[in-house]
């Protein structure tokens, strides 16, 4: 018979997650209290980038698997996914970290006056066409949506066969995990000026990390790195130092209009939880949450590994 799933949260993971669940034969309900565009992942200026957050032994796997699934949707105009050259700094020479493995290829580069890096191509994920997609895939495939605020996972387990954690955040209340924290992200959505590189830049340091994505119809621009801060409002004097920063990369910027201000919670945890717990009774929940600032760059393949689990729960 057909497995009832009850995933919670709409952001990337749950959608992933639900998407993969549907192909995989189970009914899938999503119940979240947020969908696309007012999410966390709808904010993310969203790159292929699978550095900052642990266990390196299992990111790196989840984030291969998304990789090949962002190369297939590159063929697929509506979903928002092309291939962008990424120039990835630090104020200091730095080694080539390990993920650079993955690439098809890459490239050592300085960035005067004082910075350097590596060059390579990443998928980069224009989120207001790819949320909705997402969530346009998931409803065409059966799903089926429930928006409103769960605030015990006994609420589910008591109507569904199974139910997959996505909260993102918000998991830590949900249930009672202490080790997830908010990580506050404030960008600056500004229009796309003529003379703008084509190319993502991202300078990382450990206050903060700055970074230009072009997109479609506008350039994102941040950010911060303000971990345990609740604050949804965006802070003027930030967004003036997020503008500061960017214009020091990229001058071209000084053309640009601002056209808004937007603030993002990512889901801070040292290490991401994915597992299967069994509550007994015959009630299971995959936890699939802490993915930090990468999100988008793990959502598949931990989605791939949520259906191994629910198939072997």
């Amino acid at each position: 018979m057909k497995k009832y799933v009850a995933v919670v949260g709409g952001g990337v993971s749950g959608l992933a997650s639900g998407l993969k669940l549907l192909e995989a034969g189970f009914a899938v309900t999503m119940v979240a209290r947020e969908l696309s565009p007012h999410t966390t992942s709808d904010v993310a200026a969203a790159f292929w980038y699978p550095d900052g957050v642990g266990p390196v032994e299992r990111v790196r796997p989840w984030a291969a698997v998304s990789y090949a699934e962002f190369v297939r949707l590159t063929a697929v105009p509506e979903s928002g996914v092309s291939l962008k050259p990424i120039v990835d700094l630090a104020l200091k020479p730095f080694a080539p970290p390990d993920w650079l493995d993955m690439m098809a290829s890459w490239e050592a580069v300085s960035h005067p006056p004082d910075r350097h890096g590596y060059r390579t191509v990443v998928p980069a994920i224009d989120t207001p066409t790819y949320m909705p997609y997402l969530l346009r895939q998931f409803a065409a495939s059966g799903g089926q949506i429930v928006q409103r605020e769960v605030s015990d996972l006994a609420e589910l387990t008591a109507q569904f066969d199974l139910v997959v954690n996505c909260a993102g955040v918000w998991a830590g209340e949900l249930v009672v995990d202490t080790a997830v924290a908010p990580i506050r992200g404030q960008i600056v959505r500004a229009s796309k000026p003529a003379g703008l590189p084509d190319e993502i830049v991202h300078l990382d340091a450990e206050v903060y990390s700055t970074y230009i994505v072009p997109r479609r119809n506008d350039v994102i621009l941040g950010g911060s790195k303000q971990r345990g801060d609740w604050r949804l409002a965006p802070d003027p004097a930030l967004a003036e130092d997020i503008w500061r920063r960017c214009l020091a990369l990229q001058p071209a910027l000084k053309e640009a209009e601002i056209l808004e201000h937007r603030v993002g919670l990512r889901p801070g945890r040292p290490e991401v939880r994915l597992e299967l717990e069994e509550r007994g009774e015959g009630t299971a929940v995959i936890h699939n949450y802490g993915h930090g600032s990468i999100g988008h760059t793990l959502a598949w393949g931990c989605a791939a590994e949520v259906v191994a689990l629910a198939c072997g729960q």
